[in-house]
């Protein structure tokens, strides 16, 4: 390896929008995200839509008329 071309590893804090804290090592000191395990819906198994500034309603008023996969 190398000498001195590798960057310092150290103790990191992940937050979550949902309020979970993550410690771990990385990089950076300190990282924060919008979703995390404890909130993501795979692992939940709840459905929740995160909508930011009626990107769902525009999504589902501009395909509303669709045919695409009906039965």
């Amino acid at each position: 390896m190398k000498q001195k071309i590798h960057p310092k590893y150290i103790e990191c804090e992940i937050n979550c929008l949902c309020g979970n804290v993550i410690h771990t090592r990385s990089t950076k000191a300190k990282i924060n995200v919008e979703i995390c395990a404890a909130c993501h819906p795979f692992f939940t198994g709840q459905q929740k839509i995160i909508d930011t500034a009626g990107r769902v309603e525009r999504f589902r008023k501009r395909y509303e008329g669709s045919t695409y996969n009906k039965k």
